[in-house]
């Protein structure tokens, strides 16, 4: 009994050992919780600016004319895009290697649908429907939203030029140009550089709206085009993108953290941050200091007024105890109750158990049970008397005398 006792309390002690230790980690967890929008809103920089990532890909297909109107409604900061140079140089934009995805190639061309797009001549580019892929496949969810104008533009778009989208940015947004590289059998491997700068400039868009990213011929860039924004997609150390002559970074948001940007901030080098489409998301970085981002959503971030998430050090942390006090009162009374039910079972006895069952029978179970108790009653009234006189006449005393059925008595008696 000793060793049963000691045995229930150890593991009694250790059930609530363990638990106890559960429930100060979980109240101490936020502790550990390191989020930039536990800030003073004093202390909140402006909102990040937005660029539309191939135009504006919720509302049109990507890289069209359409697309980038879509953004430019939508008052962008400016848009994202890749540049291809075709087989006949001529830059455009497409974003795969092949033009498959984006284009009905397999039906115009199918013995061409699996070449490169700058193996191609603009003259049968400009024969491909870019927009009906964007109806059928319905990457975004958002072609059923379309009203019946934009669902017959978008599926008559076509591959567009770089100097046609440079004329809608031209006067309202900057642009991120990116770049797929040439093989060197390629007609214009060596000159594409050169192609695609004068189509920039010719376009009228002012050089500091462009932010510049392949690292290939930066010093002939310099050169041409000064006032480009040299930007960089490789995360490096400040001393060396100042090196560099790097203004802006073009990184994936999960490749930084606050402390990066904070420092790249101090150095003047701003930081654009790439694919961001969750309001939440965009309040993080915003709250971490980020100047723009990269965006398929621009049409959502734009209507976020402020950041989601934003609260002040002392609200957080009387949230925070205020929350903890509750629940562990909310503990401690069920504890304390459990105890008080499970004292007041061990103080019912038997007669009271059975009592309780009875009162929860019905009325006519009871009554039968009453009726059943009676008659016990009775019959064993009668045989005790029977016993009785026959011991009395026989001259013995019922003590040490076995009784007998009821049946055998009433034989003798006959």
């Amino acid at each position: 009994m000793g060793d049963g006792s000691y045995f229930n309390a150890a593991s009694q002690m250790l059930i609530f050992t363990a638990y106890f230790a559960i429930v100060v980690a979980l109240y101490l967890v936020p502790l550990t919780v390191s989020s930039p929008c536990i800030m003073e809103k004093k202390n909140l920089g402006p909102k990040p600016a937005i660029i539309g990532h191939r135009g504006a890909p919720m509302l049109a297909p990507e890289n069209t004319l359409m697309s980038f109107q879509k953004a430019m409604e939508q008052k962008t900061y400016g848009v994202q895009a890749d540049v291809v140079i075709s087989y006949d140089g001529v830059p455009f934009l497409m974003h795969d290697n092949t033009l498959r995805r984006t284009t009905n190639v397999e039906e115009v061309f199918p013995e061409l649908a699996y070449k490169h797009s700058y193996m191609f001549n603009w003259t049968d580019l400009e024969r491909l429907n870019a927009g009906e892929w964007f109806l059928k496949s319905d990457p975004f969810w958002t072609a059923g939203s379309l009203s019946g104008s934009d669902y017959l533009e978008a599926a008559n778009q076509s591959v567009c030029k770089l100097a046609d989208m440079l004329q809608i940015a031209k006067n309202n947004m900057s642009v991120i140009l990116n770049f797929q590289d040439l093989p060197r059998d390629h007609p214009y491997y060596s000159t594409y550089v050169n192609i695609t700068l004068q189509t920039i400039l010719e376009s009228g868009i002012q050089q500091q709206a462009v932010m510049w990213l392949p690292n290939t011929e930066r010093q002939l860039v310099r050169q041409i085009a000064p006032g480009f924004q040299q930007t960089s997609d490789i995360k490096a150390d400040v001393e060396r993108l100042r090196d560099k002559g790097i203004k802006q970074l073009n990184l994936r948001y999960t490749k930084v953290t606050s402390e990066d940007i904070r420092e790249y901030t101090a150095a003047n080098l701003s930081v654009n941050l790439y694919i961001v489409n969750e309001p939440w998301l965009f309040s993080i970085l915003w709250c971490a200091g980020v100047q723009s981002v990269t965006s398929d959503s621009s049409q959502i971030l734009s209507k976020v007024p402020f950041p989601v998430w934003l609260m002040p050090p002392d609200e957080y942390n009387l949230i925070w105890i205020t929350a903890d006090l509750i629940s562990f009162t909310i503990i401690v009374g069920v504890f304390i109750f459990q105890k008080w039910r499970l004292g007041s079972i061990r103080t019912y006895n038997p007669e009271q158990i059975m009592l309780s069952a009875a009162v929860r029978r019905s009325s006519r179970d009871v009554k039968i049970m009453k009726e059943k108790l009676i008659f016990s009653e009775i019959n064993n009234g009668v045989e005790n008397a029977d016993e009785l006189s026959l011991c009395s006449e026989n001259g013995y005393s019922n003590e040490g005398v076995a009784p007998m059925d009821h049946r055998d008595m009433k034989l003798r008696m006959d």
